[in-house]
């Protein structure tokens, strides 16, 4: 965890005092002094968020989904090949999860086909599977302990979130990283939502307020 994010928590000092540090490190992030991401030695996790059919074929069926199904295939066959951890977070709903089916009516029901992972990006036994019920991977899973445990011990350092929906599950596990210390790094032409501006919108927020790299997945095969 950053000194920045101990010192809010752990010390809980006063709000004037967490209101400045706040707006030092949104100016740090947005001055770029953060880009010695790329040069560290990165202990990557890969997180692929909701390509259920659902989502893609389904209730929730989103036409823009199909696009980015190649590029998200081609940067886990990279992954896999450099044994980088990668995590299938997919929605498995109840219908006790009032909060989302009054929003969306019911998707992605736990032991439906509608909630599993399209066949063109199937999980492989070396993968990862973390069930969630809401919008954030995070949120009442054990995204947190896994992604600790990797790399024997010594944990993941930088998530790269992948899948749907930009502006909602994407955004709302970043803030999650975010809160935790994770670097993050969203590959634009990796993540995608109903709309152009709701995909740009998501992109704009989680580069402003989460410190997110935005790159292009070609980049990000390149550099792992």
């Amino acid at each position: 965890m950053s000194d920045f994010l101990y010192n809010a928590y752990y010390r809980r000092i006063p709000q004037s005092v967490w209101g400045k540090l706040a707006m030092a490190q949104q100016a740090r992030y947005q001055s770029g002094s953060h880009d010695d991401i790329d040069d560290k030695e990165s202990r990557y996790a890969i997180l692929v968020l909701d390509m259920l059919n659902d989502f893609v074929h389904g209730k929730l069926k989103c036409e823009r989904a199909k696009r980015i199904i190649p590029n998200i295939k081609l940067l886990l066959d990279s992954a896999r090949k450099k044994e980088i951890p990668i995590f299938y977070c997919s929605d498995e709903h109840l219908m006790i999860d009032t909060y989302e089916m009054k929003l969306w009516g019911p998707h992605a029901m736990k032991g439906t086909e509608g909630a599993k992972v399209i066949e063109e990006l199937k999980p492989h036994e070396s993968d990862y599977i973390i069930p969630k019920r809401t919008y954030s991977a995070f949120d009442g899973t054990g995204l947190d302990k896994a992604l600790k445990g990797v790399y024997n011990g010594k944990g993941a350092d930088t998530l790269i979130i992948t899948g749907m929906h930009t502006h909602i599950c994407d955004r709302h596990t970043a803030y999650d990283a975010f809160v935790r210390g994770l670097d993050i790094i969203v590959p634009e032409d990796g993540v995608d939502a109903s709309t152009e501006n709701a995909h740009v919108s998501g992109l704009d927020y989680m580069k402003t307020v989460y410190g997110a790299k935005i790159r292009k997945v070609s980049d990000i095969i390149s550099s792992l």
